[in-house]
């Protein structure tokens, strides 16, 4: 009841906000139940409270009414109304002639200024009298097997049946169960449980035991019986929240292993929920809809094998997903309450207005089957609305109150959604000023059968600008308006729909301004069309009854048809039954058949044609013959008034099985086996005294209903024995002769003797208990009663119990004793051998699948009954992680969501019903490494003292690391809004946590990110951190021996491409021109030595230099070269790279092929000058990390020509193969300095050019020594996420990667070609590597790459490859397309230098020198401009 509480609150709190309206709005009034009534079963003579309680301000009226009607409780001497609104029934009155009590109770709360509101309707049923349909039979079961003994009786009594043992009251409990038919199970039968057997039926005052049978146990033989149900389990359906038992007992020898499965799944035997009781009947306690379906009983017993299954259906009350609220409106407006419930089966819902049903009209309808809508309203449709939601096992309603405000006063908040579109308009709130006048000139532009269009002219004074027309209309002759409104503003039009054919309408027109509704034009009135397609009503209907169950119905046809009639639909229904029911007919005439009998049912025809349904005609109604009544009266009981009369009680037959009118009752009475005597009374009497009848002697009744057309079916018969003398009942009984009580756990059977004064009338015992006091709870039982179990008692707990007899005088005098309860015990079940073996496989970097064996299982590991395994684990990190557990049925278990790269610890136990293992012993696994799930913590950023220009980037590992973290990137820019592919990055190795970066610019902001690595990838990136570097430089000392130099050369590839530096710093066009000078002269200068030495090497072929390389071919015997050199051509001058074409070729199966996605330099030293003219200047740009290895320090002048992203190597291979360009070692490198002087020798060979079949990447990782840049293995690299996949035609210029080199044979299995990026920027950037080979030698285009021959020697020392990457930073141009040749073999090779000498005269390199030299005029058109 809090949440309207909380509604009622926020609203006033709403409307306290508003302004300039509060002294004009009414508020909702908080008005609504506390407390309802619920179902209850009464016991006669007891007293029953239906509670009932209302919050409301001002105070309501509350009242009572039963089955519809109101109750006058001033006059009423048993029925009270409490203070708070509880309805009292004190000694309720049941009997079979008179239920005066029983019935449907609501209570009824009234506000006179506000409204009514009705509670739920509860019911309240009275405990039958006892009534056996079966008595037990005589039984002989084998020792140790199962049996039943049936006592069945009324469906509301099964909780007071009862069953003794040799007249000893049967403990239910162990070996013995009541099924839910009130049946008594014994399981494991043994001999002390033969003897005689009864059940009793025990209600308050009433009693009734059955015949005794008698129980034999046979001696078990040993012989094999076959297994067969004694009680199969039966469909049920039970309401939600209660306790069911599904009954399942079989028989045969050996005893039959039973378990459960529910929708062909295994269920375990849980002690919440599933619980195996007797000798295999399921109980499943607190069921929800979850536990509907088929349950299927299971008996197995050797080989053989026994199935029964029955279905649970689960009810559930209504329950309300949606309420509906308060709403505030105008006249005439259109609104809709809304309501959805839920429940199984689904409720119906019903809406109540002030406590009367709202019947469906023109202007009050039930849309989408649950909601209210209200059309065109009206004042007197104010009040209080309750939407009533019913089902089969419950009801519920929820309550709104609907307010109409006067047209003036705006609506307090905006448009709820229970208001319709059309009206949503009036809640714009009004200012003061000047109202529209009249709208002029309504007229009906179209009129229809079902809609009419409207059209009228603006008012003469609109007094501001006209925001809407409202047009109101109604039925002529009613004052109930509707209210439509125009969509847009300056619509002079309308079209109302859903009007009704043949009938006349007002409608009138409003116009809105800023300041509120103006004058309403003059009613204008126009009706319908008539509706001419469809048929008129056919005519004469007569119904007339033929028989008791038939009808038949008669017409004539339509005086209008309208065409040829198709078909009739004949409507019919029972009177009050609600819902209607209709048949298709051909004829002027049906006959109804299967009809009740002696009942009233309405009947109309509608005739059908090719338009559709026509006009229905009026109902008629007729009603069918009686016949004799269809069942016997009910609740036949007798009372003996003394030693000779008996008084019979009974009602009448149950509704809808009278067939007629009641005229009388035959009652017939016998004494033992003789014929019977007759008494007949009126259709009024429900009672008759039998008189004359002979003292101790036991009399026989059956009472049958009468009508005029004959006698109905008698009841059964009930008996009674007269007193053998007349007793005294003008004095209390005395107190009774002995008490005894019989303390269980939970328990106490109370058994006495009646009083000695056998002379005064007992009529019951009143038996009274509590803990410490007996007046706690007083129960009534029948004065034919000797005994009595209390239930649901407390163990180990002191109970204080009295006796007493009692007559219509009243109580006699008590008797009293005491007794303890027993305490509970549960024997502790010896504990089963743990599972062995326990085993972990990790299967993911998440999951991990556990494995065990079950020594108590048999060695095919097979289970075949209901045990099940509980897993558990953990991981001692943190240490005071908590266990995780997980049943399952089988022996393994996959566990999943670990941590990655976690060790998990993981223990079994098995359990198999009351009894559980230890632990087993643990087994261990550790999760796989991922990706890096959380980006690096605690990013900051400081100035080192001294250099202003240097900073010290300071950060903590990711929370979410995965594996060990193998190296960090440092993303900076001075651009917070760039793409994170334009930021400098800045890579290191390992897991330090410390970096610094120099040579920034002075008085700038930066704006930093990191990511960090492990061997699976690129984890996500750090939020920026922003820093801001010093004004003052310090002295010119701190920039080095000459800052100038060092600036000039770190923005010399900037200026080339027009660009200034990524932080900002410009560089002056005096000193760009002269740089490229610089640049171009030493470039064209280096290529003109290089083909003058190219062409010098071609000519230098004779014997002795064969016998050199076959010597040399010889020592180098294990290096192999893959590749067809038989038309290979040579490489030209990476000059005007549009036209080249880029071709795939095959990977190399070398041993140590190059690693490298794209190779960074690390120093000065590792770029091998390719001439010695080359100015430091051009190496330092080719530099990226300097010593950064052994210091962490790094230049960003060294890295401002370079390419300011770094591709992450991808599952995916890119559409297009991309190019690395790998420069030969140096000249000088040791590696490379050998006697033999052949093709492979440095100052010969060819650039190699590889084409890279690896996708693209970006990663750092450590070298493998301290001159070759630091790599580590990467086979298994998932993308980072700020990396993507681009087509080779858009992708960028991006930062060269360092270089892998394998280091295992796991790794040379998955080695690739290096590759790189490659972008036309400027045609000097052509010159960066080149080559020049023979002209005259073939390439195939199509040729597989082969890496730099590899020396053997003494001491071989690896260096890496590095790789020139062409692009400009922050400049992006579309990639070109390369050919990329391989270099020949060493012996082809030879020969192919041979025929060079022949091949390449000098009018071709005449030619390649005038080439060379337009090359060079072009060059300087470009230095020039």
């Amino acid at each position: 009841m809090a949440e309207p509480r909380l509604r009622f609150m926020l609203l006033l709190a709403a409307l306290s906000t508003a302004t300039g309206t509060e002294s004009v709005i009414r508020t909702f009034t908080p008005f609504y139940f506390t407390m309802e009534p619920a179902d209850t079963l009464a016991i006669r003579g007891s007293s029953v409270v239906l509670n009932c309680s209302v919050f409301a301000e001002p105070s309501a009226k509350i009242e009572w009414r039963k089955d519809g009607t109101f109750l006058n409780l001033v006059s009423d001497e048993r029925r009270q109304m409490l203070p708070e609104g509880s309805l009292l029934i004190r000694s309720v009155v049941h009997s079979k002639h008179h239920k005066p009590d029983e019935g449907f109770y609501q209570c009824v709360a009234t506000i006179d200024s506000l409204g009514t509101i009705v509670s739920r309707t509860a019911k309240m049923s009275v405990a039958g009298l006892p009534r056996f349909s079966g008595q037990p039979q005589a039984v002989s079961v084998h020792q140790g097997d199962t049996t039943l003994l049936g006592c069945e009786v009324n469906g509301d009594l099964v909780p007071f049946v009862r069953w003794e043992h040799n007249r000893q009251l049967v403990v239910l409990e162990g070996r013995f169960l009541k099924l839910p038919s009130g049946t008594l199970e014994i399981g494991n039968v043994s001999d002390s449980d033969a003897g005689s057997y009864r059940c009793s039926v025990e209600t308050a005052g009433l009693s009734k035991t059955s015949e005794e049978t008698e129980f034999t146990v046979l001696p078990e033989i040993g012989a094999e019986r076959k297994m067969k149900f004694l009680q199969q389990p039966v469909p049920m359906s039970k309401v939600a929240g209660t306790t069911v038992i599904l009954p399942c007992v079989v028989s045969g020898y050996p005893t039959p292993n039973i378990h459960w499965t529910q929708n062909s799944v295994p269920i375990l035997e849980r002690f919440e929920k599933y619980t195996l009781v007797g000798s295999g009947s399921l109980q499943i306690t607190d069921i929800t809809e979850d536990d509907a379906g088929v349950y299927e009983c299971v008996a197995e017993s050797g080989n053989e094998t026994v199935h029964a299954q029955a279905e649970l259906s689960v009810q559930v009350p209504p329950h309300f997903l949606k309420r509906p609220v308060n709403i505030y409106a105008h006249e005439s407006m259109d609104i809709v309450f809304e309501c959805e419930v839920t429940g199984a089966p689904m409720p119906t819902v019903k809406w109540i207005k002030n406590g009367d049903m709202v019947i469906p009209s023109d202007y009050f309808k039930i849309v989408n089957e649950r909601n209210l809508q209200v059309l065109g309203l009206v004042k007197s449709d104010e009040g209080l609305y309750q939407c009533v939601a019913e089902n089969d096992v419950g009801n519920e309603r929820a309550s709104a109150q609907l307010i109409i405000l006067e047209h003036d006063v705006p609506i307090p908040t905006f448009p709820p959604p229970s208001l319709t579109s059309a009206t949503a308009d009036h809640l714009a709130a009004t200012t003061a000023g000047l109202l529209p006048s009249a709208p002029r000139d309504v007229m009906a532009l179209l009129v229809s059968t079902r809609f009419i269009k409207l059209t009228w002219r603006p008012p003469v004074e609109p007094n501001a600008e006209i925001l809407t027309y409202s047009v109101y209309y109604s039925r002529d002759g009613t004052n109930r308006e509707r209210v439509e409104n125009t969509s847009r503003p300056g619509d002079l039009e309308v079209t109302i729909g859903e009007l009704m054919p043949d009938v006349k309408y007002v409608f009138r027109v409003v116009a809105h301004n800023k300041h509120g509704a103006g004058e309403s034009s003059a009613p204008f009135k126009v009706a319908t069309q008539p509706e001419v397609q469809v048929p008129g009503p056919a005519q004469n209907l007569v119904a007339q009854a033929n028989s008791p169950t038939s009808i038949t119905v008669t017409w004539q046809e339509p005086l209008s048809a309208n065409g040829p009639i198709a078909n009739y639909k004949l409507y019919y229904m029972e009177t009050g039954a609600g819902s209607e029911q209709d048949v298709d007919v051909g004829s002027l005439s049906y006959t109804m058949n299967g009809l009740k009998k002696f009942t009233e049912y309405s009947f109309r025809v509608v005739a059908y044609n090719k338009h559709g349904p026509g006009v229905s005609t009026e109902e008629v109604v007729a009603t069918t013959y009686s016949g004799v009544p269809s069942a016997p009266p009910q609740n036949v009981t007798l009372e003996v008034r003394n030693s000779k009369s008996i008084v019979v009680h009974w009602q009448p037959p149950p509704p809808g099985t009278h067939n007629g009118v009641i005229t009388g009752y035959n009652i017939r009475y016998k004494k033992g086996g003789r014929r019977g005597e007759t008494d007949t009374t009126g259709g009024n009497q429900l009672s008759q005294i039998i008189d004359g009848l002979e003292r101790n002697t036991e009399y026989s009744f059956r009472v049958s209903a009468i009508t005029v057309n004959g006698t109905g079916p008698s009841s059964d018969w009930v008996s009674a024995e007269t007193f053998e003398s007349d007793l005294d009942e003008s004095r209390v009984p005395d107190k009774p002769s002995s008490l005894h009580v019989r303390p269980l756990i939970n328990n106490i059977v109370v058994s006495w003797t009646p009083p000695e004064n056998q002379n005064i009338v007992v009529r019951g015992y009143a038996i009274g208990y509590g803990i410490g006091s007996p007046h706690a709870e007083t129960i009534r039982v029948d004065y034919k009663q000797r005994y009595y179990t209390i239930e649901n008692l407390e163990p180990n707990s002191h109970y204080v119990i009295t006796l007493k007899a009692y007559n219509k005088i009243g109580e006699g005098i008590p008797l009293y004793e005491s007794t303890a309860t027993r305490p509970l015990t549960v024997p502790d079940p010896s504990p089963m051998l743990p599972p062995v073996g326990v085993q972990a496989t990790v299967l993911t970097h998440d999951t991990i699948r556990v494995t065990w064996a079950d020594s108590s299982l048999p060695k095919n590991q097979k289970i075949t009954d209901a045990r099940f395994y509980t897993v558990r684990w953990k991981t001692n990190y943190p240490a005071n992680t908590k266990y995780k557990t997980a049943d399952t049925t089988t022996l393994s278990y996959i566990v999943s969501g670990l941590k990655p790269n976690t060790l998990y610890e993981f223990s079994v136990k098995v359990t198999k019903g009351r009894r559980s293992s230890t632990w087993s012993m643990t087994a261990h696994g550790t999760t796989f490494e991922t990706v890096p799930t959380s980006p690096p913590k605690d990013l900051t950023v400081v100035s080192k003292e001294g250099k202003p220009r240097t900073i010290i980037v300071n950060w903590q590992p990711p929370s979410e690391a995965n594996g060990k973290i193998t190296g960090y990137i440092i993303y900076y820019s001075t651009d917070i809004t760039a793409e994170i592919h334009d930021w400098v990055i800045e890579p290191v190795v390992g897991d330090r946590l410390t970096h610094q970066i120099q040579d920034l610019t002075l008085d700038t902001t930066y704006y930093f990110k990191i990511q960090a690595r492990n061997s699976k990838g690129m984890g996500p990136l750090s939020e920026f951190v922003q820093f801001r570097t010093p004004k003052a430089l310090g002295s010119s000392g701190k920039l080095g021996k000459n800052p100038s130099l060092m600036d000039a050369g770190s923005d010399t590839r900037h200026s080339v491409s027009g660009h200034n530096s990524p932080h900002g710093s410009p560089t002056s066009s005096l000193d760009s021109n002269t740089m490229l000078i610089i640049i171009i002269s030493a470039g064209v200068f280096t290529i003109i030595i290089v083909v003058i030495i190219a062409f010098i090497c071609t000519r230098r072929t004779n014997y002795q230099q064969k016998k050199k390389r076959a010597a040399c071919k010889s020592a180098n015997g294990s290096h192999k070269y893959k590749g067809n050199s038989k038309d290979v051509k040579p490489p030209d001058l990476w000059i005007h790279h549009e036209r080249l074409e880029l071709k795939p070729i095959d990977k190399s199966p070398e041993p140590n092929p190059v690693m490298t996605d794209t190779p960074i330099p690390r120093n000065s030293q590792d770029i091998t000058p390719v001439e010695n003219s080359m100015d430091k200047d051009h190496q330092r740009r080719n530099s990226y990390l300097g010593r950064e290895l052994e210091d962490g320090i790094s230049t960003l002048n060294g890295r401002r020509g370079l390419r300011p992203k770094m591709m992450m190597p991808f599952d995916a291979q890119p559409p297009q193969p991309v190019i690395s360009a790998h420069p030969i070692h140096s000249l000088d490198n040791p590696h490379h300095h050998h006697l033999c002087d052949g093709p492979s020798s440095p100052t010969r060979s060819y650039l190699r050019h590889q084409i890279s079949s690896r996708p693209l990447g970006s990663s750092v990782d450590r070298a493998n020594s301290t001159e070759s840049v630091r790599n580590t293995p990467n086979s298994d690299m998932s993308p980072a996420p700020s990396a993507q996949v681009h087509p080779v035609d858009n992708i960028e210029a991006d930062v060269p990667a360092v270089s892998y080199l394998p280091g295992s044979q796991e790794e040379e299995s998955n080695r690739n070609v290096p590759t790189a990026h490659v972008r036309p920027s400027h045609p000097l950037k052509s010159f960066a590597v080149i080559a020049i080979p023979p002209a005259s030698t073939n390439y195939e285009a199509t040729s597989s790459s082969t890496p730099l021959l590899s020396q053997t020697g003494t001491n071989p020392q690896v260096h890496s490859v590095k790789t020139a990457s062409i692009g400009t930073l922050g400049r992006s141009r579309s990639p070109m397309a390369v050919t990329v040749p391989s270099a020949p073999d060493v012996a082809e090779s030879t020969k192919m230098l041979e025929d060079s000498d022949s091949n390449y005269g000098p009018d071709e390199l005449t030619e390649e020198m005038t080439h060379l030299t337009g090359l060079m005029k072009d060059l300087n058109v470009i230095t020039t401009a």
